[in-house]
């Protein structure tokens, strides 16, 4: 497995090493020692959870507060999205960067998200299905969101704002500066 220190503390890209013959493919999606060896980071998943979504859709951008702030591994088994992180952490370096990467079934790539960062992504293909694993349980009291398309963080989305679905709930979040300082 390659993993790859990205621009922001904390989160990296991983690419698995791909075993490939004319009955199919194998690989390793998760080894916890082989990932602490190589970032220091002791990830423990204690909940798995898949999406799938179709063109367009934009889930985001989540999060977490403290205590349950979530780590999180993402993959996609299925199609091909944008996936956008951004630091909330305000004694991080990185604070209030974002960064995009795109993960697909293709490259079966992955994106490490640390605790204190908020997550979202764009459907690219015409289906897509997220695989995500996190290291603390869904609390819905301590779940939370910002703007996509906040001015200030100037995240360049791969469509267009006409052609981006949101859900009800994600239409409603505040801006960055908003946001962060409840936190």
């Amino acid at each position: 497995m390659k993993i790859e220190r990205l621009s922001l503390s904390g989160a990296f890209h991983l690419q698995p090493n791909i075993l490939e013959d004319h009955r199919g493919f194998f690989f390793e999606w998760f080894n916890q020692r082989v990932f602490k060896e190589l970032t220091s980071i002791d990830f423990q998943p204690k909940q798995f959870n898949c999406s799938r979504s179709t063109f367009g859709v934009l889930r985001g951008m989540h999060f977490q507060k403290q205590p349950h702030a979530q780590s999180k591994l993402v993959t996609v088994t299925k199609g091909e999205i944008q996936d956008v992180i951004i630091d909330l952490r305000q004694d991080s370096p990185t604070f209030g960067q974002h960064y995009s990467i795109i993960l697909s079934e293709k490259k079966k790539n992955q994106l490490f998200v640390p605790k204190g960062f908020a997550h979202g992504f764009l459907v690219l293909s015409e289906q897509a299905e997220i695989f995500y694993a996190i290291d603390d349980f869904y609390a819905p009291d301590f779940e939370d969101g910002l703007r996509h398309n906040d001015q200030n963080l100037n995240i360049k989305w791969a469509l267009d704002e006409k052609d981006i679905i949101l859900s009800e709930r994600d239409k409603t979040y505040s801006a960055f500066n908003d946001t962060v300082s409840k936190l």
